[in-house]
């Protein structure tokens, strides 16, 4: 009787459905009829208005136009919302259940501090599975040995590590997090044991923090001048502890833990992280292949030891196993505090964005957290009928790689370690996808920076479906950017990649709708033009304000009916946006946050994402990547706790936000005087507004200016600049409009 019982249950939200549909249809009727007014102003244009220039009536109607465009592909989200509900306790026995490999990755131990990453490895290491189905992958893209000897000190630490969890059913299997919290929501052990163990416990764990500096010292005395992050030879090995240490009698089964290094030459293209995800899968291959893989950034550890058995009951459902990809846990994180200024959590995607994929083809493949099929991966190239040759030349010339192609291959490559280092090195050599389909056809795509977006698409349309699980436990907890600098450098690097893929062939309103439904093409579309909300906000922060200053009007008088229709307009999408963060737990002051980061992130790095994407697309710009910076900076993360903004950020980003409030200042201030000496409150009370509306809701630029004198506020320097340049424009723009 039990195996008949469902391993998930998928939950329709009808109310949720008809209130989405109910706002998209009212407040597209809405839109037409702005289109209407703004239409009517070239085609029956008033004798009278003939004077009031054309050009910002036709920005202003363009930006309007993109807005409305990018917001109708959004509401395909919104079309069909579930969420999901599983029973691993119904999953077979664990002789039964498929193996899986975990890839973890990282660059630099200078940005990526190596504690952290070792804890990512450990909680990974200790997940609830049968240890030999667990096979964890660290892949160090910059080949350090501080990260290399550091993963012998943690395997040390795991003999002593895993027993406890196991035996005591922890939870928190991350040790960072488990020995600094107050105490685990699951410690129901109170007795003079249990307290004994976790003492020594903690006791282990100073002694491996202490381990691993001594290894950053040592590493940093001897000499390491040939081996660069760019440019070092592949280096593979399967961690064990030679020391004859005896930890217990019963010492239980461990995982296997591989370290890998990929070879990297500055003459040869690595691509990234998706380079060394395609190595990974390589190598991995043929040392375990396990059929399902989980991929982590360093800095997500696992919160929840169990979600490998949530994952298995989506993988193993008879009725999805064989359409499915992918099942994607969502990114939360545990530093991110109540007031998020920055939207860390980036609550719209995965409380919103992603439930609502989840209800058509499913969510996005998301970069970390996410187990995916390893032959999802292979393409079209598993047939047992292909030829050998074409095989070859799609997957390398590794014999061992091909025989891992076939479902019934178990390798044995690591009981012969001359053998592994030789096959291992050739698969993570850098010249080996030379002439073949990796990154092309096989494996994450190269056609982005951006690999995990359109590798995700490219899967699903060849008709593989994807599954969003978002229990209320998260499974994975990772270091949120808490630093404007860092989320400005990681949004233009994530903005060029999802343009890229909107320039490229692959283009989801193009390449998608004959692949894939509708809607789901028009989600991803959504998010690859989603960084040209720039062309909007950049023309509403400064083409009414100009106008304003020359009494041009732009919108209709508020005695006029097409106010309303404005009016409307703009309370509907707000009361929409505040009724979905009061529904995934947010507050009013939650809507404020989000309205400010989201122009902030409009009129800077959307902007530098996105002509970075375009120049890349047409082959003016090569491809780059700088790892988002995971180090604590104490000072920084005060200011973040307390709500105020860091804006020691780099002038690229921090001039046009400053000069467009400038701008803004000048206009509500002089706009008022012109109304008050001059008349046209009635013409004029738009564009009032919205300088009015830019300023309130961007007061922190405004105090970091003027009212704030700590080290984050905005320098002198900045200021003067910002403002000479809003001085310009409105000087030149005034001669424009008045010529």
């Amino acid at each position: 009787m039990e195996d008949s019982l469902p391993l998930h249950v998928c939950n329709v939200h009808p109310l949720s459905i008809f209130i989405n549909r109910s706002h998209a249809l009212v407040h597209s009727i809405a839109l037409a009829l702005l289109f209407y007014f703004r239409a009517s102003f070239f085609l029956f244009q008033d004798p009278k208005t003939k004077a009031t220039p054309v050009l910002p009536w036709l920005l202003v109607f363009a930006s309007e136009l993109v807005l409305s465009f990018i917001w109708l592909l959004g509401t395909a989200y919104r079309w069909r919302p579930v969420t999901r509900t599983v029973f691993p306790e119904r999953l077979p026995e664990d002789d039964k259940l498929p193996a899986i490999d975990v890839f973890i990755f990282t660059v630099d131990p200078d940005k990526e501090p190596t504690l952290k990453v070792m804890n990512t490895v450990l909680s990974a290491l200790a997940l609830d599975y049968p240890a030999e189905k667990l096979h964890v992958y660290v892949s160090d893209d910059g080949g350090s040995p501080i990260t290399f000897h550091s993963m012998k000190e943690a395997w040390r630490f795991a003999r002593w590590w895993l027993p406890f969890c196991e035996r005591y059913r922890i939870k928190t299997r991350c040790p960072e997090a488990y020995l600094s919290a107050s105490k685990d929501d699951d410690e129901d052990f109170g007795n003079s044991e249990f307290i004994r163990e976790r003492k020594k416990i903690e006791e282990r764990y100073e002694m491996f923090k202490e381990s691993m500096t001594e290894v950053e010292e040592r590493v940093k005395l001897g000499d390491n001048s040939r081996i660069t992050s760019q440019d070092h030879p592949s280096v593979i090995e399967v961690i064990k502890d030679d020391s004859d240490e005896t930890i217990q009698i019963d010492q239980p089964k461990m995982p296997l833990l591989v370290y890998v290094a990929r070879e990297k030459r500055p003459s040869l293209p690595h691509h990234f992280k998706a380079g060394a995800l395609n190595v990974l899968q390589r190598v991995s291959s043929v040392i375990s292949n396990s059929p399902y893989i989980l991929v982590l950034d360093c800095d997500m550890y696992c919160n929840d030891p169990t979600s490998a058995r949530q994952a298995m009951c989506f993988h193993l459902d008879p009725k999805i196993s064989t359409s499915l990809a992918f099942v994607q846990f969502p990114q939360k994180f545990h530093n991110v505090c109540k007031n998020d200024i920055y939207d860390t959590q980036l609550r719209s995607c995965y409380a919103v964005m992603w439930p609502g994929l989840d209800g058509l083809q499913g969510p996005v493949l998301s970069g970390t957290g996410f187990y995916i099929k390893r032959v999802a991966l292979c393409g079209s190239f598993i047939l047992e009928d292909i030829d050998l040759t074409e095989l070859k030349q799609s997957f390398g010339a590794s014999n061992e790689l091909i025989k891992s192609l076939r479902g019934n291959y178990k390798p044995d490559v690591i009981n012969d370690p001359l053998g592994l280092l030789k096959e291992t090195q050739l698969l993570a050599s850098c010249s080996y996808e030379h002439d073949t389909k990796w990154g092309k056809e096989v494996g994450f795509l190269y056609n982005s920076v951006a690999e995990d977006f359109l590798t995700g698409f490219i899967l699903q349309c060849k008709g593989l479906i994807s599954i969003y699980c978002d229990p209320l436990r998260p499974q994975f907890l990772g270091s949120g950017t808490t630093k404007l600098n860092d989320l400005m450098i990681q949004g233009m690097r994530w903005s060029s990649g999802l343009v890229e893929v909107g320039f490229s062939k692959f283009c989801p309103l193009i390449y998608g709708p004959p692949r894939m439904s509708l809607l789901e093409s028009m989600c991803y579309a959504e998010l690859t033009f989603f960084p040209f909300y720039f062309l909007p906000l950049w023309c509403f922060a400064t083409i009414p304000q100009l106008c304003l200053l020359n009494g041009i009007p732009l919108y209709p008088k508020v005695s006029s009916s097409y106010f309303v229709i404005f009016l409307f307009i703009f309370l509907s999408a707000l009361a929409k946006h505040l009724q979905e963060i009061l529904l995934t737990g947010g507050s009013f002051l939650t809507l404020i946050n989000e309205q400010r980061i989201w122009m902030m992130k409009s009129v800077t790095f959307h902007l530098y994402g996105s002509l970075d994407g375009i120049m890349k697309s047409i082959g003016m710009r090569e491809a780059n990547f700088v790892p988002t910076n995971k180090v604590v900076d104490e000072e920084q993360i005060k200011l973040y706790q307390m709500g105020k903004f860091d804006f020691q950020i780099s002038n690229m980003f921090l001039v046009p936000m400053v000069a467009l409030i400038i701008l803004n200042m000048a206009s509500f201030v002089g706009g008022l005087v012109r109304v008050i000496y001059v008349g046209h409150w009635d013409n004029m009370f738009v564009q009032v507004f919205i300088s009015l509306y830019i300023l309130l809701i961007n007061f922190p630029i405004i105090e970091g200016m003027i009212i704030r004198k700590d080290k984050g506020s905005v320098q002198l320097s900045v200021t003067l600049l910002s403002a000479m340049f809003s001085t310009i424009f409105l000087l030149v723009g005034s001669i424009i409009l008045n010529s």
